[in-house]
Formats: structure tokens, C-alpha cells, sequence
């Protein structure tokens, strides 16, 4: 059985999600394929409609550090390749919907 959410990541030096990849469902499709980082390039050079067009489009990453992700019951490390796959998936196929 697979969970209905999972949510890949790579964490940065404090620990935060800086990108993050998340999917949901039996065909794992993506929902959030976005980073901390650009969102707040955009907010800070594009303003507040850029900023709301990509999020909705991307999604809303998360806020704050990852921590315990360990603990978690299915929580395991990828390379760094996998993880490169699966944003590249993701972010096509988010950046698709909006046509």
C-alpha cells in the first residue's frame, strides 16, 4: 500500500527544505515542486502576482526546519541523482498544467 503523500527534499546548511518535491496519490502525481529560495526572489523582484502565479502553478514550499524527518516511519535518504529525477518530473509536469 502507498501512502498518499510523500514528500522529497533537499535540506540546506540550517536544515530547512530548500527545494522540495511532493506528490500525492496512487500515481504519485506532483503537487509542490518549488524552494524556499525562488519564492523569495520572486516576491522581492517580481511582487506579489508573480509570487501568487507561482505558487499556485509550483506550489508552496515549506517554512522552517526539517527536523525529525528521520524518525518518521518510511523516511529514507536518496542520491542526490534520484532526487534531480524526481524534480525534473515534477516540475514538467506542473509546469504542463498551466497550459
Amino acid at each position: 500500500m502507498q501512502a498518499d503523500l510523500w514528500l522529497y527534499f533537499e535540506a540546506d546548511e540550517k536544515g530547512w527544505a530548500a527545494p522540495q518535491v511532493e506528490v500525492r496519490g496512487r500515481d504519485s502525481r506532483p503537487v509542490t515542486a518549488a524552494s524556499v529560495e525562488e519564492v523569495l526572489l520572486l516576491r522581492d523582484h517580481g511582487g506579489l502576482a508573480a509570487t501568487g502565479r507561482h505558487e499556485r502553478q509550483y506550489g508552496v514550499p515549506a517554512e522552517g526546519p526539517m527536523e525529525g524527518w528521520q524518525d518518521q516511519p518510511q523516511a529514507a535518504e536518496i542520491s542526490a541523482e534520484e532526487f534531480e529525477r524526481l524534480w525534473g518530473e515534477a516540475r514538467q509536469a506542473l509546469g504542463d498544467k498551466a497550459r
